[in-house]
């Protein structure tokens, strides 16, 4: 399995980081684990493109996930494109129909489908996945695949959502802000420390970097380091990983 980082950024664009998306490819398998602003160009970028993504897996709904979900409709449908499946939580068929409500000049240009998961297992895109209940302002979902790779989605770091982690290859995980940043809904390093101390996880990168995190990489890593003693490395923008 490959995991490419296309959108390690978060609300708040710094110019170098894109909105949240990451791809999952493996053979001529591949699936869009969320889609915000920004995350079709970081597909042309990886050389991937819109034509060869048809499944979309959303982690939840606010803006930086989704904002390239129509983009993305239409590119397909202007390349002749017939397809797109668009997968996520409890409520994404309202999303769907909501923004077609919008734009509702592109409804029925591709065969659309919508499906809802939730904590459970699942398949998408011929991938096997478990979903897990995360703590955000709003519904929102971790997802595994297998023991090989985790992506928390936007979420407190807690004990459970570690331990949904544990025996994972690679980790994706939010740590939206430095120490010192009263937050919630999102994980500081040090909570994030305390929360994988008792896990045990190959590597564990950092997404959904706030511009807060610019400059304080090295000391956000200290501050996981003095409760997690694993491999823990901040994710780039178009960082491919082989897992």
């Amino acid at each position: 399995m490959r995991v490419t980082f296309l959108g390690t950024g978060s609300a708040m664009p710094t110019g170098e980081r894109f909105q949240t998306g990451i791809l999952l490819s493996d053979e001529d398998r591949r699936l869009l684990v969320d889609c915000g602003s920004g995350v079709l160009h970081r597909l042309q970028q990886a050389g991937v493109g819109y034509e060869n993504v048809s499944t979309v897996l959303l982690t939840h709904h606010h803006l930086d996930h989704v904002a390239d979900l129509l983009p993305l409709l239409k590119a397909r449908w202007l390349a002749g494109e017939e397809r797109l499946e668009v997968v996520g939580p409890e409520g994404t068929k309202s999303l769907l129909d909501d923004l077609l409500a919008v734009h509702d000049y592109l409804r029925d240009r591709v065969d659309l489908q919508v499906r809802e998961v939730g904590a459970h297992e699942f398949e998408v895109a011929g991938f096997d996945v478990e979903g897990y209940e995360t703590r955000h302002s709003m519904p929102c979902l971790a997802y595994r695949f297998g023991d090989r790779f985790t992506f928390s989605g936007d979420s407190e770091a807690f004990e459970g959502l570690a331990n949904f982690a544990d025996g994972c290859a690679v980790l994706a995980h939010d740590c939206s802000f430095p120490d010192g940043v009263d937050v919630s809904n999102h994980p500081t390093p040090a909570k994030l420390g305390e929360a994988l101390s008792g896990a045990d996880v190959g590597r564990v990168y950092l997404t959904h970097l706030y511009p807060h995190t610019d400059g304080n990489h090295e000391e956000m890593v200290g501050s996981i380091g003095e409760r997690y003693d694993g491999d823990v490395r901040f994710a780039e923008d178009l960082l491919s990983v082989d897992i």
